[in-house]
Order: C-alpha cells, then structure tokens, then sequence
C-alpha cells in the first residue's frame, strides 16, 4: 500500500517490539493442500454470549480462524490489510477502504453493502463493542469496492479500531432483527463455525473459498476447559494439540519444546469499587494501594514469567516506560480497623485465584477483613460491572480491543466507558483521556496516553500488579501456531500437524 505521510498516522501510533516467535510458529501460509488433519484445542474462556460477535466471544472467533475485519494488527502494532486491502483519509472524520475480492462462508460476496451493514450493525449494538466506546461512526458503499467510514469526531486511529475482533464482518444472514448476530457460516475466515456444544466444544471445518489460500487443516475442534490443570493434562496425554495459557506450575511438567512463552501486553490488576462501599473513600483506596507489595506476587505466584506491575502499560509496549509520569498528589493512606470487603476473581487464568489469597493476606495484614469469592469468568464479571464487589482482580490485555493504548484507558477508567470495573468516574481522568483521543500525532499520542495513564493511578482506582507472560502448550508436531501478543489470534490458516 502507498499512503501520504500523513495519511499513515495509524501505522506509528502503536510501537512494540518484533518479539522472537510472534505470530510465527513455522510457515504461517497456506500452501494449498487438503491433507492436513483435524486440530484439537484447549482454549481457557468458553462462550459466554452465545458467539456473539460484539463481546468477548469476538475474541474466542478471531483466535480460531473464524471471523476477520476490515483490517489486522501486525507484529509492531500496526494496522495492516484484511478484508481491506488499502485505506486512504479523505477528511479528518472520513477514511475510505478498498476491499478485497472475497466471498463469505455462506458463498455471498463480500459487497461494499454487506461490509457498510456489518458495521452499522455493530455501531448499533447493545451492549456495542468495546472498541466504539465514545465512538459513533457510519458506513456506506462508495463505489464497486469501495466504503467510507464517517466518525461523529475525528478519530485518527480508525483502521487500528477497524482490526477488533468485535468489529468482525459477517454477511447479511448474521443479523437479526433484535439486533444478535449469528457468526455460524457467515464469516469470512479460513474456518467455518458449524457447531457450538452445549459452551464446552465447538466444531469448525475448513472453508475452501477463503480468500487467502486453502487452510493446511481441515478443521478444528474446540474444547473450552476453564481449568489450566484440566488443560495442560488434555495436551500431555495427548487429547488436545495446542493448550492455550498453560498455568505456570504446570510448565515444568510439559514435554521439552512444547511451552511457547511469549511477552504480552496483559496487565493483572486490582480494580477498586470506586461508586460503593469502603473504597469509594480515597484514603481508603490509598490504604490498600500501600498493603501491597506486587515483588511477592511477580516472584511466586507467577514464578517469574511476569513483571512487577508498574502502570495500565507494561514492558511488551517499550514505548511506555521512558513516558510514564509520577503520579502526583494522591490522597493519603487512612487508617483501616477491621474495615470489611469483598474481593472477587474468575479462575479461567489459575493464578489469578492465587493472587487473591496473597493480595488477601497483605490486606488483612495491614487491617482490612477480607472475604474472597472466585468464579468462572462468564459468571462474575457481569456482577463486577455492577459494583457488587469491593474489589475484583482481573488480568487485561491492553491492547486487545483497538491496538490503540489510549483506547483501553477510555473503555476501562471514563464514566461513559463499557468495561470499567472499578466503576470510577472523575471528571479529571475524562478530560486526560479526551486529550489522548484528540491527538492525532504518534508521538504527542503516547505522551497524551502516559499522563492519562497518571491521573488514572492518581485515583488509586487500579493497583496495576504484574505485567504477564504467556504460555501456549503445543505438541512438538504441530506448525503455523500464531503467537500473537495482543491475544487476538492462535490458529490460522498455515496451523497444521
């Protein structure tokens, strides 16, 4: 693609390292040929929203090789081709994208209309993705292959935003009039979605029309196991072919060459209940803030494939550290007697209940009285959003949804944002944010990012505690595994055995 200079302003806004292994695991292209068998995957989050296209099952369908937008993120971060094979912008709120010759799993073709219906389907969505938090936009045809996306507000990080998984397309079949969506057969990947079991299984088979190329499999088979234990046994025993998030006590027992380690830009976090209860007091965030000491959870519950937790942003964005601002002016620690709280975690990721128990001695140490509560993801973050919690620790890859740093900032910690557990709402985090999003250029971006991020900790509405790696079990046979470090993508059409 030929941009103006400043018509790539997207490419730059994202820098991270090219990390040895990602998106790479052998050749990640697909060569043409039938003769690859089935894969078996463990993946650790099952479905919660019946594959719903717009929440967090978006993600589930982008690391199977099911659904593709406009526009991927590549290894540095930036936004390259998809569905779109170029984009220009025409204004300060209007982009134009050229499509691809491509065809939908349901044998339709990918039209400037199906394209323009699938985002304002999506714009329309309730709940709507996290990627289009504070965001309103329009699409409409422009020609033969042609559609322009229009934003209410300038946003010079649209084809970063067009890359989410919630923003997928799907052909006109998906939607319904309720507003659901329906990804079975209507996506455009290399596999088709063709059966989902009960939220513990899913089939996938090979879709032969995919644009890029014959998938070397012919199909996957999905098992959603929310045990790290369960998972790492279904990989040694040979019952599955790739383990997503092996738990890191389980890695000394894989077999050599099979643990792929990579950094990501996860970051677990203590999230306050900002709206409610105790820590709706800021001396008493403080308090709790200081209990903690994140070098005991970095050193043993992850047993060093994390880093001590530092910000919203960790070391997989090298970007950050040279940028980060002291927050300033917190409120002082209040002194807590037996002040009693509730804090809650999912055990899909089985540290995370570990960090509970530690975070719960410091608590209890320093004063508090601590009662923990942990379920399975699907089953608790709805009741976190709620402020039915004192606390939640949740682990957060921060560059999931956009690519774009200041993005998670706006979803997570702005009184408007759709995933804010910690339910904060301080007028000034909205206008540090409103900053960072109204800043086009890269550099001026990321510093506009960092001192959001600091009225953010001011707050003490997030104690950022490690800053995680990952693990994927995969046998020592298998090729193509896509290492990604934004989390969106594990099998592709180069994935075989």
């Amino acid at each position: 693609m030929r941009f103006a200079r400043r018509r790539r302003l997207a490419s730059g806004l994202l820098l991270v390292p090219l990390l040895s292994g990602c998106f790479a695991s052998g050749d990640p292209s697909p060569s043409g040929s039938a003769s690859g068998g089935r894969l078996r995957v463990a993946l650790a989050f099952p479905p919660s929203e019946n594959f719903s296209p717009y929440g967090g099952d978006a993600t589930l369908l982008s690391r199977l090789g099911v659904t593709e937008g406009l526009t991927r993120l590549d290894a540095n971060g930036a936004a390259s081709p998809a569905l779109a094979e170029s984009w220009r912008q025409e204004n300060g709120r209007s982009w134009l994208f050229t499509l691809r010759e491509a065809r939908f799993q349901d044998g339709t073709d990918v039209t400037p209309a199906a394209v323009a219906t699938a985002l304002t389907h999506a714009a329309r969505a309730e709940p709507g993705p996290a990627a289009l938090s504070g965001v309103r936009l329009t699409a409409e045809p422009a020609g033969e292959r042609r559609v322009r996306v229009t934003t209410a507000e300038p946003d010079p990080v649209l084809p970063l935003r067009l890359s989410s998984p919630g923003l997928a397309v799907l052909s006109a079949k998906a939607y319904r009039k309720k507003g659901t969506a329906d990804p079975v057969g209507t996506a455009t990947g290399p596999f088709r979605l063709t059966k989902a079991g009960g939220g513990d299984r899913a089939t996938l088979d090979r879709f032969d029309g995919y644009w890029g190329g014959l998938a070397h499999a012919s199909g996957v088979d999905a098992r959603f196991i929310a045990d790290g234990t369960a998972r790492a046994n279904a990989l040694r025993t040979g019952d599955v072919d790739i383990a997503e998030a092996v738990p890191v006590a389980q890695i000394p027992s894989l077999r050599k060459g099979t643990a792929r380690e990579l950094a990501t830009a996860r970051t677990t976090s203590l999230l306050l209940n900002t709206r409610s209860g105790p820590f709706a007091d800021p001396g008493t965030r403080a308090a709790a803030r200081a209990a903690i000491d994140t070098s005991v959870l970095a050193k043993d519950v992850y047993e060093g494939h994390a880093d001590r937790g530092q910000g919203v942003f960790g070391p997989a964005l090298t970007w950050a550290a040279g940028k980060r601002e002291e927050p300033k002016g917190r409120a002082r620690a209040a002194r807590v007697h037996g002040t009693a709280i509730t804090l809650a975690t999912y055990d899909n990721r089985p540290e995370l209940p570990e960090v509970a128990q530690v975070l719960q001695q410091q608590l209890e140490k320093a004063g508090f009285t601590v009662e923990v509560e942990v379920r399975e993801s699907s089953r608790i973050e709805g009741d976190a959003l709620a402020g039915k919690f004192d606390a939640f620790v949740g682990a957060r890859n921060t560059m999931l949804d956009t690519g774009d740093p200041v993005s998670i900032l706006a979803s997570d910690f702005t009184c408007d944002g759709g995933y804010n557990l910690a339910l904060l709402c301080d007028k000034r985090v909205d206008r540090a944010v409103a900053t960072a999003e109204a800043t086009a250029d890269p550099a001026e971006r990321q510093d506009a990012a960092m001192a959001a991020e600091a009225r953010i900790l001011r707050t003490d509405a997030t104690v950022p505690l490690v800053h995680q790696r990952i693990v994927h079990g995969v046998r020592a046979s298998v090729r193509g595994v896509l290492l990604d470090p934004y989390e969106r993508a594990l099998i592709g059409p180069g994935t075989r055995r």
